[in-house]
Order: C-alpha cells, then sequence, then structure tokens
C-alpha cells in the first residue's frame, strides 16, 4: 500500500495487505504497519460497534458492486472496536441492516510491527448479480504520538487523503455465490 503524498512522514515505513477470500463467500484481510516505533495504538476496548475510529490508528476496508453507486464501509481498529457502514452514493449515508455479524478482529502488536486481522463474514458483503465483480477499497489511518496521521491505501486518486473515491477501489474479485 502507499501512504499518500500530502501526508507527513510518520511512524508506519510501510503497509501491507493480504486478501483471502474465503469458500463461504466472506473475507480475511490481514493488514501488517510496520514502523520504526512511535505509533500510537488505541487503548484495548470491548469488542463492539464504535464511531470515529479513523481518527486514531485504524485499518479500513471500501466493498461495492462494479457499476453500483452504493458501497460498504468497514473500520478496525486495534482497540478491538469495530464499524460498518452503507451509503447509497458517494458520502451519502444509508440504513444499515440491523442484526449482521459482528467482524472478527485479531491484534497482535510487536516492536516494530502492527497485524491486524479482520474477517468479514459474507453476510457483511454487498450482495453481487451473477457476472458482475466486487471492488475493493483498502486503506489505514496510522497515529503518531504526537497526534499527527499518515493515510495510507491501494491507490490514492486525489490531492487529499479520501477513502470513499471509488476510483480507490482498486481491488476487483467474483464474489463466491452460495450454491443453490
Amino acid at each position: 500500500m502507499l501512504a499518500h503524498p500530502a501526508t507527513p512522514d510518520g511512524p508506519v515505513h510501510s503497509l501491507t495487505v493480504e486478501v483471502d477470500h474465503h469458500a463461504d463467500g466472506g473475507l480475511r484481510l490481514s493488514f501488517a504497519l510496520a514502523h520504526g516505533g512511535g505509533l500510537l495504538l488505541p487503548a484495548p476496548q470491548a469488542p463492539g460497534p464504535a464511531d470515529g475510529l479513523w481518527a486514531h490508528t485504524c485499518c479500513e476496508a471500501f466493498v461495492a458492486v462494479a457499476g453500483e453507486a452504493g458501497y460498504r464501509e468497514y473500520n478496525f481498529s486495534p482497540s478491538g472496536q469495530w464499524a460498518s457502514y452503507a451509503f447509497s452514493a458517494y458520502r451519502q449515508r444509508a440504513a444499515t441492516p440491523d442484526a449482521l455479524p459482528a467482524p472478527a478482529i485479531e491484534t497482535v502488536a510487536t516492536p516494530g510491527l502492527l497485524s491486524l486481522h479482520a474477517t468479514l463474514p459474507a453476510q457483511l458483503l454487498p450482495g453481487a448479480p451473477p457476472g458482475r465483480l466486487l471492488m475493493l477499497g483498502l486503506s489505514a489511518v496510522s497515529e503518531a504520538r504526537d497526534g499527527s496521521l499518515q493515510y495510507w491505501a491501494l491507490r490514492h486518486p486525489a490531492e487529499r487523503p479520501d477513502f470513499h473515491d471509488r476510483r480507490g477501489f482498486a481491488l476487483a474479485f467474483a464474489p463466491i455465490l452460495p450454491d443453490c
């Protein structure tokens, strides 16, 4: 992944993400943030939904059906908290369905490396009709101890960091459809 060019230098010097598409249609995202110290991590919290996670060290995924305006956003905090949002169009919030399963988050912090693994069950991904691809935007925010933020993504299509910009949804994959 790439740091946004307008982002000040920060503690993270590289960020990689591995994507594992499960046979049941879910995704496992494994983020690895390599740093030289100075990365500020949120304090551990009880797992559950929370807003504003993007204002601190946080990993994110954006998922859309190719050719459709709507998309979903997921935030995964090293604190154990998460957020799930639905959008009908660019930054136009839509109602997020109730009773969806929670993503599973595992975090391991060692000197120089933060590993965060997030599993999204298939029910959290937008349904794609046969023949349509899902588009994935992967991103992260890293917070330095001085409060400054770095913005990371697969692609930065604008002068300012904007993870909602669909031109940044750079990874396409075919959804796994349930057996009928």
